[in-house]
């Protein structure tokens, strides 16, 4: 059976938070009001903290993108993607795609975020596969909604059982990356859990299991050479 490695974004394939640089942004263009973005920062915190309720997250951020057309965001976090977050990719995670890649293992981002992000970054760093949550669209433009189960905790699991599935993948000889506490159901199903810079929570469990704990930092932007 082949063998796959399930990468996360926030935290671990980058060393900064998606969501909190994309309000940054937002507000930078004045196109979301400050409560708007304090709202993010403190999804942000119960994110860090385990706290997290996805759903009822969603719920409370959607207003603002519910009847934009998709092409248009797509290509907003397209520049977005370019112009703030390409710099924040961790060479040592690059690294170890590519040695995923000459080991001939499957390699996937597996991720809360949407494809809207993880599109731009997987053509950066050459990864075919996207386990992410898909906001749902209708005649070209977001309803709102998302579809279910979104790629979050048990969430993540769902999409990577559809993936190994689909693929022929054995789980128990795979590998993911996390930062996250909340993927800790994730880290439980495949025989190498691997830990990036790892919240209180992740790194207090990591120590208890012996699993190995890495902790890269930024020595200089994906693409540029040494």
């Amino acid at each position: 059976m082949a063998i796959a490695a399930f990468f996360d974004i926030d935290g671990t394939l980058l060393a900064k938070n998606s969501g909190p640089l994309y309000m940054k942004y937002l507000r930078r263009r004045g196109e979301i009001r400050r409560r708007d973005a304090l709202r993010t920062i403190y999804f942000y915190v119960r994110y860090r903290l385990n706290m997290l309720d996805i759903d009822a997250a969603l719920e409370r951020s959607s207003g603002w993108i519910r009847g934009k057309r998709e092409d248009a965001v797509a290509e907003h976090c397209r520049q977005w993607y370019e112009q703030m977050v390409r710099q924040y990719v961790q060479p040592e995670l690059v690294r170890r795609i590519a040695e995923h890649k000459a080991q001939g293992h499957l390699v996937a981002i597996l991720s809360s975020t949407t494809n809207y992000l993880a599109r731009p970054l997987a053509a950066d760093l050459g990864i075919e596969h996207l386990l992410v949550s898909r906001l749902v669209v209708e005649d070209g433009r977001f309803t709102g909604k998302a579809e279910q189960p979104l790629c979050y905790g048990d969430g993540k699991i769902h999409w990577a059982r559809r993936f190994a599935e689909a693929h022929g993948v054995d789980l128990a000889e795979s590998y993911f990356y996390t930062d996250s506490a909340s993927d800790l159901p994730m880290l439980e199903i495949v025989g190498h859990p691997q830990v990036v810079n790892p919240d209180i929570v992740l790194g207090r469990e990591a120590r208890r299991r012996g699993w190995p704990v890495l902790r890269p930092r930024i020595d200089r932007p994906v693409g540029q050479s040494a």
